[in-house]
């Protein structure tokens, strides 16, 4: 099986766990440190499937840029203070989150 094949398989695997969460329902999760930013530029399923395949090069490179990070207090309250709905995926013990509010409908 070539490597492609695997990956898509793994994107596919985790479309299907892929759903929108309310912030609220997240804190427990932001308090132990296990929430990780994940830019609008970027695609969740992508980044969900590379931190599955452990590609520290790429997340180094996004984590870098900004693009992967820590939810900072800031916008952590923000998102407390209207419940923001957000998609995520959960690579254990990472739950990725993703803001798509802000985001133009294509």
């Amino acid at each position: 099986m070539s490597s492609s094949h695997n990956h898509d398989e793994i994107k596919a695997r985790l479309n299907l766990e892929t759903s929108r969460i309310p912030w609220h329902e997240l804190q427990t999760y932001y308090a132990r440190g296990q929430v990780v930013f994940v830019g609008n530029n970027l695609d969740l399923l992508e980044v969900a499937s590379e931190l599955a395949a452990d590609n520290r090069a790429l997340f180094e490179k996004w984590l870098a840029t900004g693009d992967v990070g820590d939810v900072s207090p800031d916008v952590a309250r923000a998102w407390y203070d209207c419940n923001t709905e957000l998609w995520a995926v959960v690579i254990a013990p990472w739950v990725l989150v993703q803001d798509r509010a802000d985001s133009p409908v294509h």
